[in-house]
């Protein structure tokens, strides 16, 4: 999980961030008047997944 972005991969989240910014794929939020919020940038080092736990 990164922002408000949730994948298996760091891969699928720069993804998702690419849509986001793109205007692909996400809704709009609907009653919300301002401008659209712009995803932060990523971080310079990889993202690494959390792995699991029980």
């Amino acid at each position: 999980m990164w922002w408000n972005f949730v994948g298996r991969s760091g891969e699928e989240i720069v993804a998702a961030r690419q849509d986001w910014m793109s205007g692909n794929r996400f809704g709009n939020v609907h009653g919300y008047d301002g401008d659209r919020l712009e995803a932060p940038e990523l971080p310079a080092t990889p993202l690494k997944a959390r792995g699991r736990t029980r």
